[in-house]
């Protein structure tokens, strides 16, 4: 009776667990709607505020898509934010002041999705540095992602000497027209920005559940030692995965740089904390091997859903961020404590098998 009672705790422990975050989000959801329709008269769930969110969940969950295929492989990326900032920068550039060809006394301006195209390549080729500095030079993914954090960022401020590159609405004479499009256009009534996160999350949960790849992206995260044993391709799957993070970081620059119809060097700053928050809160395991695209995604609407209800309240920024460092907090603790749920789950079938192979 009593070793019944014990299972049901832990099976009931481990659902809530799973389930922690959507709990998270429902809860959320009620607490604000609630707070904001009796302190302010605010309709939290009015389809133009619920569509705000989504654009700004968008930021969040495009990062953290990338940012969980690295957590998964057992490493972490802090280079995202400036690889979004330099994104921005490197775009904002192309389109105010081209390209300068001195030997032929003039200046070549790309078309809009040739600079896309660059950005895109910029940030994946970045990642691939990320990779090769782990891989190859074995550096730890932490130090390595640090160091281009700041290589990057220093890029993004000598682009223009520290300054924003203004009114990036192109010339039609130059034939770089169309910027704004990417962060102001709409289909089906829904943001393009919106729309790429459910594009890539489409495609990385096809990557991560019907591919070869991503069960080498788990294999990696689990056991790397074993992952190379069984013919799994450490070196290049985990450099792919990076270029990946700095391909997603690079598009959320340029969404960015869009929506604001300028580009900042500083834009970005801490939204590395985002993505792994988001990752985390998703539940994917710090630890690598365990995780979800799906949950990543609901993790970055948990951090949207908090910062904007936040700000409606008109909370605090620096309680904003004593808030969003709680959550992370709580994320964490609540990922360890799935894990040692796991670990003595998988303890007590082990006794239990042990004991039918005696009896036997």
């Amino acid at each position: 009776m009593k070793n019944s009672i014990k299972n049901n705790d832990f099976s009931i422990s481990m659902i809530l667990l799973k389930m922690r975050t959507i709990i998270a989000l429902i809860l959320l959801v009620i607490v604000f709607t609630v707070l904001l329709n009796t302190t302010r008269g605010i309709n939290f769930l009015h389809p133009v505020n619920l569509m705000t969110i989504a654009k700004h969940v968008a930021i969040t969950g495009i990062m953290a898509i990338g940012m969980t295929f690295v957590i998964l492989t057992g490493g972490i990326d802090l280079s995202v934010g400036s690889i979004v900032g330099l994104s921005g920068m490197i775009a904002g550039g192309l389109i105010n002041e081209g390209i300068v060809l001195n030997m032929f006394g003039g200046t070549l301006y790309l078309h809009v999705p040739l600079i896309i195209l660059v950005c895109l390549l910029l940030g994946t080729a970045i990642g691939g540095v990320n990779g090769l500095l782990i891989t190859r030079l074995n550096v730890a993914p932490f130090i390595g992602t640090l160091g281009m954090m700041y290589i990057a960022r220093g890029f993004a401020n000598i682009r223009s000497g520290g300054a924003t590159f203004p009114n990036l609405q192109g010339k039609p004479e130059l034939g770089n027209t169309g910027f704004p499009i990417l962060g102001a256009g709409r289909f089906l009534g829904m943001p393009f920005s919106v729309w790429l996160m459910i594009l890539l999350m489409i495609i990385a949960i096809y990557i991560a559940k019907k591919t070869p790849f991503g069960r080498h992206i788990y294999a990696i995260g689990g056991n790397q030692r074993a992952a190379e044993l069984s013919g799994i391709q450490v070196k290049k799957v985990t450099t792919l995965v990076y270029m990946f993070s700095g391909f997603a970081s690079a598009l959320v620059g340029l969404i960015i740089a869009s929506q604001l119809v300028a580009a900042h060097p500083a834009t970005g700053e801490s939204y590395e904390m985002n993505a792994i928050a988001a990752a985390v809160l998703g539940g994917t395991s710090l630890s690598g091997g365990i995780g979800s695209i799906g949950g990543t995604v609901i993790g970055a609407f948990v951090i949207g859903v908090l910062s904007d209800g936040l700000v409606m309240l008109g909370v605090s920024e620096f309680w904003q961020n004593v808030i969003k460092g709680l959550v992370i907090l709580a994320a964490v603790i609540l990922d360890q404590t799935q894990q040692r749920i796991n670990a003595r789950s998988s303890e007590t079938r082990d006794k239990k098998q042990r004991k039918i192979v005696k009896s036997a």
